[in-house]
């Protein structure tokens, strides 16, 4: 990376890096909705795309249009660090202007996308509490590491969870769009046995 000019670095970060900031770092002339697509504009996407994708990943975490608190400020500026798919994101205390119901609610949210998408989630913290949420903690003292450890997530069992209830429902969602109306009943009726044909009559001399 050191290598690269500044228009290299800069369709590098595009490609494979997502920032996640402290003060959102939104633009207030726009709406939730074109602020997170704003990243796909850059690579070239069209916006019928790109439109779709926000809203997608804005119904994700849990916002539609609105972008009134500092909670919902930073479920956008969240959407959109993720909605390119970047392979690492950067957040720089993402919950420092946030209540203490809303940084857990945001630090969650961040660990559960990454874990569903697979991603590397950098957090850059003071707070002790919030490097809880990592796999991996590294402190540094005056810009040099003191400490490397191993750590287990306290969001590991709580996005298990999540991601198996996420899961269940979306498979209930696809049945229902993908099975005609008659195997959308329930089992009971499904496996009802058909009606047996009447013996024959026997016949009087």
């Amino acid at each position: 990376i050191s290598t690269l000019s500044e228009g290299q670095l800069a369709k590098f970060r595009q490609k494979n890096v997502g920032f996640i900031f402290q003060s959102y770092n939104l633009l207030q002339s726009y709406s939730a909705l074109e602020n997170v697509a704003m990243p796909l504009m850059f690579r070239g996407i069209p916006k019928s795309i790109r439109n779709r994708r926000a809203k997608q990943i804005l119904k994700q975490v849990g916002l539609g249009g609105r972008m009134r608190s500092g909670g919902q400020q930073q479920r956008v500026g969240i959407a959109r660090a993720f909605v390119a798919k970047p392979k690492i994101v950067f957040a720089d205390e993402p919950t420092g202007n946030l209540d203490t119901r809303t940084t857990k609610e945001v630090m969650e949210l961040m660990v559960r996308l990454c874990r569903k998408n697979k991603q590397t989630l950098v957090l850059v913290t003071h707070d002790r509490e919030l490097a809880l949420y990592a796999d991996r903690i590294i402190t540094l003292i005056d810009g040099k590491v003191v400490d490397d450890r191993p750590n287990q997530s306290i969001a590991q069992g709580l996005t298990e969870e999540k991601a198996e209830q996420e899961g269940e429902a979306q498979q209930e969602s696809v049945a229902q769009q993908l099975l005609p109306d008659e195997l959308q009943q329930p089992a009971a009726v499904l496996a009802a046995p058909e009606k047996q044909p009447d013996p024959p009559k026997k016949e009087e001399d």
